[in-house]
């Protein structure tokens, strides 16, 4: 079910009948904040009044010309600055085959570094997701330039990667925050781990590694058992709090995302928004196929 789902993400001519005909509209929903700035600062002001904080990413990905890449970093810039304006607490999430990275490495390059300074003048964070595995390492190459320059922007890692445990070395090495995912990417088994337990014992061990690397790290799962062993090992190591913060995704364990904030953890909300929320409403039901019954019954509702 999950390479199913996974392969139709990425079938365009599927994704087209999909939009025409409204199908799974109402169900994404639960996962996507809207399609307007407007939704996605509404989403964040009901999660900061629950005492989370929100990290706001505009959907989309593989910008096809160098215009398309400037107006999604255009949108990204007004996001900032409207986070601003309506005094809420989030940050930004980008991706850089979004910012121009499939065109010319350099003009993502120059995209997140405008986007990363303009960030920094407003004492806001830059965080860059990871996209397929053919963009790992340019993407860190180029987090790795901006961050020199520009220290609010981290990145996520895949620990389904064979490669995650030298990427996130570098990153300790280099003070650059990481986002810790599993991955949502359908890989080839030359390059990262088929089966759930290898990637839950790949993300254990890079979490150990985050935990006692120096910048404030991010934990993104959803996964109790992972989590409760990230409580445990700060506990026995005596790191605090405010070293480290969950995140999650919008939509999805809303009693666990309370919990954990209750228990004076921070946690930080991944809210999405935009039109081009197919590609991430698919790839949300491919890490949880359960989903798939509550899509199905939405499908049908008058």
């Amino acid at each position: 079910m999950r390479r199913l789902l996974l392969f139709l993400a990425g079938r365009e001519g599927f994704r087209n009948f999909a939009l025409k005909f409204g199908i799974f509209r109402r169900s994404a929903s639960r996962f996507v904040a809207g399609e307007t700035l407007a939704d996605a600062l509404e989403a964040v002001r009901r999660a900061n009044g629950r005492n989370l904080l929100g990290i706001l990413d505009l959907l989309g990905e593989h910008t096809r010309t160098p215009e398309d890449a400037a107006r999604a970093a255009g949108e990204i810039a007004a996001a900032l600055d409207a986070i601003r304006d309506w005094r809420v607490r989030s940050q930004v999430s980008v991706k850089l085959t979004q910012l121009g990275l499939a065109l010319d490495p350099a003009l993502a390059l120059a995209n997140l570094t405008a986007l990363a300074g303009k960030a920094r003048g407003l004492d806001n964070f830059v965080w860059v997701d990871m996209e397929e595995s053919a963009y790992t390492r340019s993407t860190l190459e180029i987090v790795t330039a901006v961050h020199r320059g520009s220290p609010g922007i981290g990145v996520a890692i895949q620990a389904y990667l064979y490669r995650s445990e030298e990427d996130v070395r570098a990153m300790v090495r280099h003070g650059i925050p990481v986002r810790l995912v599993k991955g949502a990417y359908l890989e080839p088994p030359g390059v990262a781990f088929a089966r759930k337990s290898q990637t839950d014992a790949s993300y254990l061990k890079l979490m150990r590694m985050l935990l006692e690397g120096g910048a404030t790290n991010a934990i993104a799962t959803h996964d109790e058992a992972l989590i409760d062993a990230a409580l445990a090992f700060a506990r026995s190591r005596g790191i605090a709090p405010d070293r480290f913060e969950f995140q999650m995704l919008y939509g999805i364990r809303r009693d666990l995302q309370a919990e954990l904030a209750r228990e004076g953890y921070r946690v930080r909300i991944y809210i999405p928004y935009g039109r081009q929320w197919y590609p991430y409403f698919m790839r949300r039901l491919a890490e949880r196929p359960a989903n798939v019954g509550f899509i199905l019954r939405n499908m049908f509702k008058g």
